[in-house]
């Protein structure tokens, strides 16, 4: 593996970066599972784990692993595929398996690799008309189940809550009877929707890569409207998390919001909105807010496992959106969040405290003890991939489509200069440097003014040089 050498002028930024290079780098191990045919080099969830699990792949994949370690990446895409009478389909949690198709799109942006397309095209078909006949509510054109990261309890309203009980896939056997089709959860949350939303996008976008028709287009367009006809709050300017048939719950879910900015969801007008008022912790973007009753203290200082925490996945997905609509205010506040969070004890753990900064692991229903404190789990990959995710895609730039990088870094006060070398792509080698000027903005390749795009057929090794 090549992994690509970052240094700035922010010495924090850097030893952040490397610590997130190490993270990533620890948690690669042999496994086979799914259609690997052999063991083979994967991305596991973290250093408390040994598995990968499908919405990591994903994310871990789009993040950076499928720019810095290809081979590697897809693997642990293959690795949580099963097989079906069709040929392929996502496996896992049923109600974020769906992620996987963003994921596998991204890993083509990356390396150009049109035999996994195919293999990524059948499984996303075969997946989506999976879901379609369990878990689509037909009436409300939404999908129902639990948000995208949401496996704990913490992550909802009381009525989702029994005690001594942890994970949300319980409900289905404890109260059956309000349960539909599939798994048939009665809840229908913003992140999981906005997934299903970019899979009928993408799943097109492969057909047209492959020369294939598209067949999703009035279902995209279907889900778009009815994703903000039932989750946008304009009294709030804000989306609401949950809809469900107990009054739904107008918490505010820092991954859905950030999906629906990524993904075009929410408009121009919308995203403004949202970036405004979305609520911000001193340590970063909680996954949910409020975190639910249930789980405070008399001292102010406690908060569900999945609600009212900072997960560093969330911040880096939410950095991300502010950066793509211009908001550098809030892609710094973020970017620095992260930064501090993971220099704390050197690590990027798995969740953080939202007032100290704190690795923390929130409170959550466990067994006969009911409402206890639960371990952050350390060296999370997919904290570390959300930091270098901010760097390649927002501090150098890069934004990878069918014709190769658009180069379009954020003009942020946290870092004046910096080179990124040794970045494979393809079948070249980068070395990008990036430097805010009083001057005009420029786009050098070799020395020579161009377009700031590199083309995917490029070759051997260049300097990128960005003047700000």
């Amino acid at each position: 593996m090549n992994f690509p050498y970052f240094v700035s002028d922010n010495e924090e930024i850097n030893t952040a970066y490397r610590l997130a290079i190490a993270t990533l780098s620890a948690n690669i191990l042999p496994f086979k599972d799914g259609i690997l045919e052999r063991e083979e080099p994967v991305m596991i969830a973290g250093l408390g784990y040994v598995t990968p699990w499908t919405r990591d792949a994903a994310i871990n994949t789009w993040n950076a692993g499928g720019m810095i370690c290809p081979k590697v990446s897809l693997n642990t895409l293959k690795s949580v595929l099963t097989t079906c009478e069709n040929g392929y389909r996502i496996d896992g949690e049923y109600w974020d398996a769906i992620i996987w198709t963003t994921g596998a799109w991204h890993q083509y942006l990356y390396t150009g690799d049109r035999e996994f397309l195919e293999i990524a095209y059948n499984a996303t078909v075969n997946s989506l008309a999976y879901f379609e006949e369990t878990e689509f509510d037909s009436e409300k054109n939404l999908f129902r189940g639990p948000a995208c990261y949401g496996d704990g309890v913490a992550a909802y309203p009381d009525i989702y809550a029994e005690p001594g009980v942890s994970g949300i896939i319980a409900f289905k056997d404890l109260k059956q009877y309000c349960c539909d089709k599939g798994v048939g959860i009665p809840m229908m949350t913003l992140s999981t929707n906005c997934l299903y939303y970019s899979a009928y996008v993408l799943a097109d976008k492969m057909a047209q890569e492959l020369g294939k028709g598209k067949q999703y287009e009035a279902k995209a367009k279907a889900m778009y409207e009815a994703i903000n006809h039932h989750f946008w709050k304009e009294e709030k300017e804000n989306y609401n998390y949950i809809v469900d048939e107990f009054g739904g719950c107008d918490h505010e879910e820092g991954l859905g919001c950030a999906f629906a900015i990524l993904f075009g969801v929410a408009d121009a007008d919308k995203t403004e909105k949202i970036l405004r008022n979305q609520h911000m912790t001193a340590k970063g973007i909680p996954c949910v807010w409020p975190t639910f009753a249930r789980y405070e203290t008399e001292d102010g200082m406690g908060f569900g496992r999945h609600s009212g925490t900072v997960w560093p996945h969330v911040q880096g997905f939410w950095a991300d959106a502010a950066a793509q609509n211009g908001n550098v205010q809030a892609f710094d506040r973020e970017l620095k969040a992260q930064t501090e969070n993971a220099l704390y004890d050197h690590q990027f753990a798995e969740i953080y405290h939202p007032i100290t900064g704190e690795v923390y692991g929130g409170r959550q229903e466990r067994d006969h003890r009911g409402i206890v404190e639960w371990r952050s789990e350390p060296y999370q990959t997919w904290s570390a991939t959300a930091y270098l995710r901010n760097v390649y895609l927002n501090l150098a730039g890069m934004q990878f489509d069918t014709d190769g990088i658009h180069f379009h870094p954020v003009s942020t006060e946290l870092v004046n200069d910096m080179r990124l070398s040794n970045f494979h792509y393809r079948n070249c080698v980068l070395n990008i440097t990036v430097r805010r000027t009083d001057g005009e903005k420029r786009f050098l390749m070799d020395g020579k003014e161009t377009t700031p795009l590199v083309v995917k057929e490029l070759v051997g090794v260049h300097e990128v040089e960005i003047y700000l």
